[in-house]
């Protein structure tokens, strides 16, 4: 094995139980022999010298190649091993690939010039992909975010419901009310807060699979009349609503964008109105997004620290009222998403190939292993403009959860509430 590359494993896995045997046959063992035994392969010296030098990108990449295999264990439990030593900051990491992660912190900036066109392009690669590869792994309503696990039980199912509660239940929603959605996804949440509060809904993605079947799903749900999908930017709109949600899409923005994101989304919201922005962010300082992710998973895409988001908020004209940190339910909902994945793997490979289903294994392992050992989480910040806006205390959240689980547990999750007598209003909530 390379020298160097010996070294640096030797000062990293002092803990745990890793064997890996290098191009020239040689298997060398890392730890002090505890826990699950994870056995890595490396069949080139050229995967070896590019692991050396910069391990969170090339790692995955001859991952991708068949260059590198997992003998025992899988990317997971070699993730865990590895994580596990370095801790949730990666510090010993940074000691022999400081140079290159410092690049990539400093020019992050030019990585995220998400103008229209480019974000655009951006969501293509990735949510663009078959929606039939998306069935294979999501829930049945097709949220492709992180879960909310009420209790360690719950189905997959169970918890991307919940999350959709959790949500309605911090917009503090009345009937008739006009939100906006911003990365409205396959349409779920939005056709969930319509028929919850008989609301009209305008969702926004900039993907055209996305779209496409959100809007079958409305025209199904005969929700047409109240639910409406648009490929726009959120940056063109000029509505105003009383509410507004963005789960899982600001993570695209870029952290150049940030201010135009609050500002905009303060124009558009009613003096009255509450918005609710759920993201990935990360517990600790800034820091560059992972190579493999912003190359290969979601390019333009970043993770950022809440130091980061705080200053734009504070400048837009909107107070936070609320913020919530999510720590491991969307490990967990990894989780269930990596396994249905590789439980499906052959029909995924049947759409794409080997190649593709490499990448996506090391993506959603290492996306949990991130979750689970390292400084990523969620955070759900609650906004208004008015500071009397909402009730006082917390308990009108755990309230409307509890009286949307009980309609759903007497009618079903896909059935509107009992009609009422009701207007003609605009989607746009004009007014």
């Amino acid at each position: 094995m390379n020298r160097l590359l010996l070294r640096v494993i030797e000062r990293v896995v002092r803990t745990g139980n890793l064997a890996i045997t290098g191009a020239d046959g040689q298997t060398h063992t890392f730890g002090d022999g505890s826990g699950e035994p994870g056995h890595v392969v490396i069949h080139t010296r050229r995967a070896e010298r590019a692991i050396t030098f910069d391990p969170t990108l090339a790692l995955p990449e001859a991952f991708m190649d068949q260059e590198v295999d997992f003998k025992k264990g899988d990317v997971l439990e070699f993730l865990r091993i590895v994580y596990v030593n370095l801790g949730p900051s990666g510090n010993v990491e940074a000691a022999w690939t400081r140079a290159v992660d410092g690049l990539r912190h400093a020019f992050r900036r030019l990585q995220q010039v998400n103008t229209a066109s480019r974000s655009r392009r951006n969501v293509q690669r990735h949510y663009d992909l078959s929606g039939e590869l998306y069935k294979l792994f999501l829930d049945a309503d097709m949220q492709y975010s992180c879960a909310y696990f009420e209790r360690p039980d719950m189905t997959l199912e169970e918890a991307q419901l919940a999350k959709k509660r959790h949500i309605a239940a911090k917009l503090k929603m009345s009937p008739g009310q006009s939100v906006l959605d911003i990365g409205s996804g396959w349409g779920g949440l939005a056709l969930y807060l319509s028929r919850a509060f008989d609301a009209e809904v305008l969702g926004v993605t900039l993907s055209t699979e996305q779209h496409a079947v959100a809007t079958e799903r409305a025209a199904a749900a005969g929700l047409d009349d109240r639910v409406h999908f648009e490929i726009r930017d959120y940056r063109s709109l000029s509505e105003r609503f009383d509410r507004i949600v963005s789960v899982g899409m600001f993570e695209h923005v870029g952290v150049n964008h940030y201010r135009t994101y609050f500002n905009k989304c303060a124009q558009m919201l009613k003096p009255d109105g509450v918005m609710v922005l759920h993201s990935i962010g990360r517990n600790g300082p800034p820091f560059a997004t992972n190579a493999f992710i912003r190359k290969h998973i979601f390019p333009g895409g970043y993770i950022p620290a809440l130091s980061e988001v705080m200053p734009a908020i504070e400048k837009s004209g909107l107070m936070v009222t609320d913020i919530e940190i999510l720590r491991l339910h969307y490990a967990d909902t990894l989780k269930h998403w990596r396994e249905r994945f590789l439980a499906n793997r052959d029909k995924a490979k049947a759409i794409y190939d080997e190649r593709f289903c490499r990448m996506w294994e090391f993506y959603l392992s290492g996306s949990e292993a991130a979750f689970r050992w390292q400084d990523l989480m969620i955070f759900q910040i609650q906004l208004a403009k008015k500071n009397d806006t909402l009730p006082l205390t917390r308990d009108y959240m755990s309230k409307i959860e509890k009286t949307l689980a009980m309609h759903e547990a007497a009618h079903g999750p896909e059935l509107p509430p009992p009609p009422r007598a009701r207007r003609k209003r605009s989607v746009s909530g004009k007014g």
